[in-house]
């Protein structure tokens, strides 16, 4: 929803590169690499929706806010911003220019979304200022009633908006649980709904009356974490890998996605999917082989008496499972985790937890052993997956705290690095080093599957590519 109404400055293509969005920016340039320099000149009419004109001061602001140098701001990550050392106006309020202190080469991964300078000022704004609704935007549509009744958010073209007339008069984003999404859509109450990895949902959308299913190659990237933090069960290294080894991701893949995405293989890469450029299959260390998991496990001293649970030290080899409700695709997965680990010794006791707690109760705060959901890739893959696989630093979407010092240097060097094949040598070098801690299992590349009515263009399956929302509408 945000994505609607807020500045997306580049727009990602469907083979994984950017470009420019002019309805914001009319260019946007590294004019020096030593230092290294970038210079950003917005449209003159580019205005927020307060009336307030978008300048330079909007990217100072968001740069200070999320640098990490005032705790105050609770920032998901840093990355990048870290390494300015200031933003200033250019040839006018118009024109900001950014130098670094440090070079970092994916920089089109700054500023976009853009964000007004009236939000980010303030930490209290900052923190809280977008959870009841939004405060200022400028795009193409704008909000006109929030219903927390009906749980419905409706976006009306906005009149003051300079570029392409939107092709639809409004939209409305709807809330509804996962399972009665499709029902939704056969019913003739929302225009569009997500498949994902459903087959049930999938064989009913190709025989629906009015529903086209659109599918592209997705960028969301399906694993298992684990937890790796002092204390935890799987704090060990070599317990983790010999864990990976019992799980087939082959047999989770086709039973998964294999009736959707024939052929389907499981991820090999925790920086690149499969499509983008520099994906290679560096996942060997962790293949199915449960026999040597079996062997792992025995000389790691977890005994398995009498074919049951593993043993050691008085503790039972028992791992918590921590998946979110009404979510088939974690529930089905879980069950075949913990049917394959069963074969091997390993107990996974599969907990459920509300949705709209999973992440800040449980998964933030590090309450679980294992756990499934997604990454979403984007085009620059690299520097922005530092926060999720490094040590130092910008962490916090480490969510398992594995990793160590070689990943943490690697990420620094491919951060500077401007040559792009060195930068993909780099990357496939730090997700050796990432398979080798166990941090997570991957399992497989979540397509991109939507069952869309008949009719309407411009919208279900984007893939990697960001939606255009001006561009949506009917063709009847």
């Amino acid at each position: 929803m945000i994505s609607s109404v807020v500045p997306n400055l580049w727009l990602a293509q469907p083979d994984a590169t950017v470009k420019l969005n002019t309805n914001y920016l009319t260019s946007a340039t590294l004019t020096s690499t030593n230092p290294e320099v970038v210079t950003y000149t917005v449209r003159d009419e580019a205005t927020w929706s307060d009336g307030v004109p978008m300048t330079w001061q909007d990217f100072r602001a968001q740069w200070q806010a999320l640098n990490g140098s005032n705790k105050a701001f609770l920032i998901a990550s840093n990355t990048g911003y870290k390494d300015i050392a200031s933003v200033e106006r250019g040839a006018s309020d118009k024109q900001a220019v950014v130098t670094f202190a440090t070079p970092f080469s994916d920089w089109q991964t700054l500023f976009s979304p853009l964000y007004p300078a009236s939000t980010n000022t303030n930490p209290v704004v900052f923190n809280t200022g977008w959870t009841q609704g939004f405060p200022v935007t400028a795009g193409a549509f704008k909000v006109a009633q929030i219903d927390r009744t009906a749980q419905t958010i409706t976006m009306v073209r906005d009149e003051k908006w300079w570029g392409p007339k939107p092709r639809l008069d409004r939209l409305i984003f709807r809330s509804i649980p996962r399972v009665a999404q499709f029902d939704a859509l056969a019913n003739n109450e929302i225009d569009y709904a997500d498949i994902g990895t459903d087959i049930n949902t999938f064989t009913r959308a190709q025989s629906a009356p009015g529903v086209t299913v659109r599918k592209a190659l997705a960028p969301n990237c399906q694993h298992i974490t684990f937890n790796g933090h002092a204390g935890s069960i799987l704090a060990d290294q070599q317990l983790r890998i010999a864990i990976q080894k019992g799980i087939n991701r082959q047999a989770i893949t086709q039973a998964l996605i294999g009736r959707i995405v024939p052929g389907a293989a499981p991820l090999g890469n925790h920086i690149y999917v499969q499509g983008e450029q520099g994906y290679q299959d560096n996942s060997q260390i962790a293949a199915y082989n449960p026999a040597e998991a079996s062997r792992m496990l025995d000389g790691l001293g977890w005994v398995r008496q009498d074919q049951g649970i593993r043993h050691k030290n008085g503790r039972d080899l028992v791992i918590r499972d921590v998946i979110p409700t009404e979510t088939p695709r974690a529930d089905q997965e879980s069950r075949q985790v913990q049917q394959f680990l069963s074969e091997i010794g390993v107990k996974v006791d599969i907990t459920p937890v509300p949705t709209s707690e999973f992440f800040n109760k449980h998964i933030t705060p590090g309450d679980f052993d294992i756990t499934h959901f997604a990454w979403i890739a984007v085009p620059f893959p690299v520097t922005s997956s530092g926060s999720i696989y490094g040590t130092r630093g910008d962490t916090q979407q480490n969510f398992g705290g594995i990793g160590n010092d070689t990943i943490n240097k690697l990420f620094e060097q491919a951060s500077i690095e401007f040559d792009p094949a060195r930068k993909i040598q780099l990357a496939n070098q730090i997700d050796q080093e990432i398979w080798k801690t166990g941090h997570s299992l991957l399992l497989y590349q979540r397509p991109d599957v939507w069952g869309v009515r008949n009719g309407i263009a411009n919208v279900g399956a984007f893939g990697i590519s960001d939606p255009i929302y001006s561009d949506i509408g009917f063709t009847r």
